[in-house]
């Protein structure tokens, strides 16, 4: 099993910047894929970014597209979330997740192992 466990986020007014952290313990593997996702109330969760085992490919969802990076730092079992420019609509409970697969995969249906949520909130 895998446990996974989010940390850094808060409430940050809109163009500011937070960092989200995941922390992995347990029968993590760096070949995998990580990613991360969100959830605003009232709505399905949605794909954010992911990156591969390496670290030497992402993807990003395009409502964050230049604003977020993803990171990982495999000696330490962590993925960063990186978001800048933030913006209200960024609101929501980040969620960070593991993969059994080495591709940058989108679907939530594609992520076996869940951490608890972060909340951000941005405001106006």
């Amino acid at each position: 099993q895998v446990q996974l466990v989010e940390s850094g986020g808060g409430l940050v007014q809109a163009g500011g910047s937070l960092r989200l952290s995941c922390a992995a313990s347990g029968r993590t593997g760096s070949s995998y894929a990580m990613g991360w996702f969100r959830q605003a109330p009232g709505k399905e969760r949605e794909f954010v970014a992911v990156i591969s085992g390496s670290g030497s490919r992402t993807n990003y969802a395009d409502s964050v597209k230049g604003r977020f990076t993803i990171s990982r730092d495999n000696a330490k079992n962590t993925v960063y979330l990186q978001m800048n420019s933030l913006k209200p609509e960024d609101t929501a409970v980040y969620y960070c997740a593991g993969s059994v697969y080495t591709g940058l995969v989108v679907s939530t249906g594609n992520y076996n192992y869940w951490g608890q949520g972060t909340q951000v909130t941005v405001s106006s």
